[in-house]
Order: structure tokens, then sequence, then C-alpha cells
């Protein structure tokens, strides 16, 4: 599909879908809906009256014109409440229309610019594109589809000063879509072809093809002489070795901030030998998806040319219950020497990043940024489409929330709570893997804090939106949702 702002007359507009938008509890029509409805007489106005169209976000109004204008049919997308209006209604609104025409098999789309009041063309023409690429994603590698997918998705303005910012808006938002679209591919995938090696080759094939990216790779061997105790144990269950995988951007001229992002790359977590029931193990190849979101950023950073230093890293390993497994009670001694009785196995991810974490510490980054499907308390603390984040440093935590916020991913800060670090002590070791039953979510995060020393860290624990069970909204159905890379590429970007 081949998206395009250019200026022109809505009313005068030859396509196979003209879209106009509406606000809930609007007296009347405005804007280019207005032009419509008097170009159409006002058949547009009494029809939606008729159909009782409410103008709620996300909904949508078809109607043919019957050659009242040029256009065949006119689609009028519900915003909600205009006072509430911001660009994640764009966002909702752009896909809207693409579920629409998929539907519908139109073939050209021309789209008004939605803007209004002091938003920039360029934000709104970036969260169009962005909702219109990510309604349109479907993981098709292994199933025949016939795509229905528009041909041409042209956004109209009758404002010639915002087609130059609409155009950059455009290609941003193609960027963020691309990766956030490269994660999902990872996380779509089934673990038996999505394993540890194959994990770090996709780094490679990343650093390949760019020359500000290159990458590291730490194989067993490696891993052993560095003491990743954490990681060697998580692994040793299963046939595929571990890798420990280091990317890294330069720009050309770099500012002295160094930024790392962390990401839990298990490809699939059976529990170990403590063993998940059949119906949570269906979907745990997911777990990599804190991985897959680094990897989505890497994969259009030098498109996105951030000026700071960015060091992407994961442990990919896989959590198999064998004779070879960690069990119970065993402990494992973490890179920064630090040893961790092992009391469920099924609790591992925090343990692959006890040392990812410990690896990036001694880069002296800015900060750093871990994200992982780490605990099903988050889900029940914050539910399926909220990312939970725990902070040592108030700046960090700001500056994250802030990015997501307009990237249109939801995140919600918890407390990292002092208190409850008593519950992570081990009677044979520093540390144990477990807390007991209640506030399973901080307690991981309180784990992971043991092991980045002083360095600034951001902990988000990305369980519930990194995979949708159900439809979330009109760009998020069901499946892999590519979560955490619009906010990384927003919070580099802002650098």
């Amino acid at each position: 599909m081949e998206i395009s702002i250019r200026k022109a007359d809505l009313v005068t507009l030859k396509t196979d879908m003209l879209v106009v938008y509406a606000f809930l509890e609007a007296k009347s029509l405005e804007g280019g809906a207005l032009e419509i409805d008097r170009a159409m007489q006002g058949k547009l106005s009494l029809q939606m009256k008729e159909d009782s169209f409410k103008a709620k976000i996300g909904s949508s109004f078809l109607t043919h014109t019957n050659g009242e204008i040029p256009a065949k049919r006119v689609l009028v997308v519900g915003l909600g409440k205009k006072e509430e209006f911001d660009l994640e209604g764009a966002r909702q609104a752009a896909a809207a229309v693409i579920n629409t025409a998929k539907e519908m098999g139109v073939k050209n789309i021309a789209c008004q610019l939605c803007k209004f009041g002091e938003q920039k063309a360029s934000d709104c023409a970036q969260a169009m594109v962005e909702g219109a690429r990510l309604a349109g994603y479907s993981f098709n590698k292994y199933k025949k589809v016939n795509c229905k997918m528009p041909k041409s998705f042209t956004i109209i303005t009758d404002d010639g000063r915002d087609v130059n910012a609409g155009q950059k808006g455009i290609e941003l938002g193609e960027l963020m879509a691309r990766g956030t679209i490269f994660a999902r591919d990872l996380v779509n995938a089934p673990a038996q072809d999505m394993h540890p090696e194959r994990l770090m080759q996709v780094a490679r094939e990343i650093a390949k093809g760019k020359s500000c990216v290159r990458v590291k790779v730490y194989d067993w061997q490696a891993l052993k002489r560095m003491g990743a105790g954490g990681i060697i144990g998580v692994a040793q269950g299963s046939e595929f070795p571990p890798y420990l995988v280091h990317l890294i951007y330069t720009p050309k001229s770099a500012s002295k901030k160094i930024v790392a992002l962390i990401g839990k790359a298990v490809t699939f977590d059976s529990g170990g030998l403590s063993l998940k029931p059949a119906d949570a193990m269906g979907n745990m190849k997911i777990d990599m998806a804190g991985a897959a979101a680094v990897l989505g950023a890497f994969s259009v950073i030098d498109k996105i040319a951030p000026s700071v230093t960015v060091h992407g890293v994961f442990a990919a390993v896989e959590n198999m219950p064998s004779g070879h497994a960690i069990r119970p009670g065993d402990v494992l001694t973490a890179m920064n020497k630090k040893t961790i009785e092992v009391l469920n196995t099924d609790a591992e991810g925090r343990i692959t990043l006890a040392d990812s974490l410990v690896y990036c510490s001694k880069l002296k980054p800015t900060f750093m940024i871990d994200l992982a499907t780490l605990t099903g308390a988050c889900m029940t603390a914050l539910g399926e489409e909220i990312t939970g984040l725990m902070s040592n440093d108030d700046k960090v935590a700001e500056l994250v929330l802030r990015s997501s916020a307009d990237a249109g991913e939801k995140m919600w800060r918890l407390p990292l709570e002092k208190n409850y670090k008593k519950l992570l002590k081990s009677q044979i070791a520093d540390l144990q893997n477990l807390g007991n039953r209640w506030g399973g979510v901080l307690t991981a995060g309180l784990f992971l804090e043991e092991f980045v020393g002083k360095i600034p860290w951001a902990h988000l624990d990305i369980a519930g939106p990194s995979y949708a069970e159900r439809e979330i909204d009109p760009y998020t159905h069901k499946g892999a949702t590519g979560h955490g890379v619009r906010t990384l590429l927003t919070l580099l970007k802002s650098l």
C-alpha cells in the first residue's frame, strides 16, 4: 500500500472511498464532513441521523454517494469527544479506515488529514501512518491468504503548508511501523523456528546492512569464561546452546550519552522442571518479546538516527525440562558473583536478565532500560494492555513514560518497595529468585535491581501488552503487538 499526502479539494476528489471525521456529541458536522454534507445536499447528515451514528472513537459510518460527488463512497470515522481527542485517536481512526477498506476490497482511499486544534501536521500524519500500517498487518508465513489490502492511502489537506510537514511525518510513521512489525514477526514465529541460534542470527542480519551497527556474540564457552552462571543455568536443559548478543549503534557525531536496551530472550518457556500447565504453555513462544522489541528498534535505528550511542543486549535461551536442567534448590552464580537460589525454574527470565544487566552496567551507560515478559503478577495488577514500569531514577522513569505516551503505548509506574527486599533473602545464597505469592511484580523488579549497580535504570514488565489474546483496538489485533518498539524509538529520537 502506497501512502502519500497532497493538497486537494475533498468535494471534487475522485476516489473509491473518501474519509472524513465526526465528533461524539457534536451538534452538527464540521470541517471536511460538513463540506461533503453540503455537496450532497444534506444527505450525509440525514443518513447518519437515521442510522443513529454516535461517532464513538473507532466507529465508522459508510454510505454510497450515488454520483452526488466524484468519490464513490464516503466513510465517516468517529473520533469520540473533541476535548479528549489526541494522536492516539488519529492512529485508531486511520486503523478503522484500513479495516473497513479490507473488508470491502476498496483499492484507493483518500483520507482527510486527522488534524484538529494546535496539533502539528507532522505528528498527525505520523500517527495516521502508524495506525494504517499496523492495522494492515497479518502474519501469513505459514498459510495462504488472499490479501485485500488497499493499493493507495492518500492523506488530503486543504493547507499546502501541511504537505511538507506531513511528508516528514509519513516517513517517521513508516519507520515506527516497520520496527513494530519486525518485532511482531519475531514474536509470532513458532519456537521451532525462532530458537536461540535463530534469534542471534537475526541480530547479525540487522547489523550486516548497517555501517553504524555492529554486533558481538558470546557463545557458551565465552559465557562460562565471563562467569554468566545465570544464563548458562537456565539454558542447560535445552538442546539449544545460549548466546549473549550485543548490538552497538554508533552515530557519526555521537553525544556523550550512552543508552543500553536489554531484552528478555527466552525463545520458549516450558517452565523447566517447574513445568507450566499445558494451557499456560501454549503461547510461551512470546517469552522473547523483550528482545524482539530491542531488535525491532535496531532494525530501523540507522534511519531514525539518534545522536546517542545505543547498546542492545539480550541473552537468547530456551527453558526446557531434561536430565540436564537446573532443579529447584540449585544455586547459580551471576556475573557479578552474587549467588541465586532457584526456588522455581519458571522464574527464569529474571535470572538471565541478571547477567545481562551486569554485562550492560560494565559498559557504563548513562541509563539502561530492560523489557521483559516477566510476571503474570503484572497482568493481575494492570491487565492485558498496560506495562508496569519500575525504576531507580525518577528522571529516567519520566522520560520513559513521556515517550510511551507520545508513542501510544500504555505504561504505569509501580514502586520498588524497599521493605519487600527481605522477601528475596535466601537461607543458603545471596538471593532467591522468588518472593512470596503477593506483590510478585514488585519483588521481580527488586530482584533485577540487585544487578544494575548504581546505573540509572528502568524495568518494563511487558507480559500483558506484548501479545493480544483478543482485539485491543483497531490496529492491535490478536497476536504479537510489537509493544515497546515505538516507545524506545521515540525516546532515542528525543535525546
